[in-house]
């Protein structure tokens, strides 16, 4: 029984009416402390109890990163709609046909460009919300089209993955979007313009096993799950345990696979400057 829903939520009705909204307030998965929905807003969605970080989306994530939340995105064809014709328990161009009004995105990543405290930036954010961040051709178009972008402009490039790998109703077109964009990256770093990648939780499979390795400096948010597998996926091949925490960005910073691991409310200075080390200017 759910003392919340039976209990608490009738007594708040009957006092203030019944348009008390189902969403009111959310239970921290790692403390289990319930938070009202406004407050964890405030704290841009990090629990004020424990620290643990919600998935933030995109929207929120360029209102926090950009000066006065101005970013101007960059439209790009999804014109591959559904290159195997797959059918699982739903057609695949159903699912993008629902993804797409769902989150108002042609597919999961936005391009666009703006000003991080001054310093001119391009920036690709993953949806997790469009079939959980999964990279496809679309999506391995439009790093390609924001890249080439920074290359363009002379912009920094800042990648947000936040994914669940390749995305396999694409079969071998969803793989082959991994070199594709090493070697976009690889266009990054020969014209010398900074790279930086900001890890959210997750960020796995093809995504980490292509560009966001690649970064010039690597960034996480506390507690973010960076991999290329699950873990017990790893654990039923080798038959061992791993280590506690094993590919949270608390091991990997240990470890030596990121720099460091910044809060979300430190991320915008944190990236800014870095860019100013980076690009020897200062605003």
């Amino acid at each position: 029984m759910n003392w919340l829903t039976n209990f608490i939520r009738p007594k708040i009705r009957a006092l203030v009416g019944t348009n008390v909204p189902d969403n009111l307030w959310e239970k921290c998965p790692q403390c289990e402390q319930m938070i009202f929905a406004k407050e964890l807003d405030v704290h841009l969605r990090v629990c004020p109890h424990c620290g643990n970080h919600f998935k933030l989306g995109v929207k929120e994530r360029i209102k926090n990163l950009f000066d006065s939340g101005e970013f101007t995105k960059i439209k790009y064809s999804a014109q591959f709609q559904d290159p195997l014709k797959f059918k699982d328990s739903k057609r695949y161009v159903d699912r993008l046909k629902s993804c797409r009004e769902k989150t108002g995105e042609d597919d999961a990543i936005v391009i666009g460009y703006g000003r991080i405290n001054g310093y001119k930036t391009v920036a690709v954010f993953f949806d997790f919300d469009f079939m959980g961040g999964s990279m496809g051709i679309a999506v391995g178009e439009g790093l390609i089209i924001g890249a080439e972008l920074a290359i363009a402009k002379g912009y920094s490039f800042l990648a947000v993955p936040c994914s669940g790998g390749a995305r396999m109703q694409e079969g071998i077109f969803s793989l082959m979007q991994m070199p594709r964009t090493v070697v976009a990256i690889n266009g990054i770093k020969e014209a010398e313009l900074p790279y930086i990648v900001l890890f959210t939780n997750p960020t796995t499979g093809g995504v980490s096993a292509s560009f966001a390795m690649l970064g010039d400096i690597h960034i996480a948010e506390p507690g973010a799950i960076v991999a290329f597998t699950g873990s017990r996926v790893i654990e039923d091949t080798i038959r061992e345990k791993l280590p506690d925490g094993f590919q949270k960005s608390e091991y990997l910073l240990e470890h030596g696979m990121i720099d460091m691991i910044v809060h979300r409310k430190d991320l915008k200075s944190t990236i800014a400057r870095i860019l100013g080390i980076l690009t020897h200017k200062k605003y």
